[in-house]
């Protein structure tokens, strides 16, 4: 019988086996996923990264996993620039949609006017939220 045990600190080597295994069991179930990170970012005049959005494509997906605008740029359109910048070469690497969730409204505003729709949502995540689950056809 095989044992369990719970970790609140799992090593890299650990994580590697859950992630490698399962890999490989999508690999032979639905096929390779060409799994490629994706990033938009933003710098200040120094060079330095002040915000963006981070991803990945895969399936023929884009996945927005963090897109993060700084206060003295929120209300510029800069997220749907952003937006638009990570769905062009979504489109270049075959994908033909995309996705992304949120609990904060203003972000919910952002993606709806960026042609995003909404397809679920979880309520009370976190308490006094709602995050919604929303896609787009690329």
């Amino acid at each position: 019988m095989p044992e369990f045990e719970l970790t609140a600190s799992p090593s890299a080597v650990e994580l590697a086996v859950i992630t490698d295994a399962l890999s490989a069991f999508n690999n032979s179930d639905v096929g390779p996923s060409d799994r490629q990170p994706l990033a938009v970012l933003i710098r200040d005049t120094d060079g330095k990264v002040t915000g963006g959005l981070s991803g990945f494509t895969a399936w023929g997906w884009l996945f927005t996993q963090m897109l993060y605008i700084p206060d003295t740029l929120r209300g510029t359109g800069i997220a749907g620039k952003i937006l638009a910048k990570a769905e062009d070469e979504a489109k270049a690497r075959g994908c033909r949609g995309a996705w992304i969730d949120t609990f904060n409204p203003q972000a919910l505003r952002a993606y709806l006017r960026q042609g995003y729709e909404i397809f679920g949502e979880l309520e009370d995540f976190p308490e006094g939220r709602t995050r919604s689950f929303l896609r787009k056809n690329l």
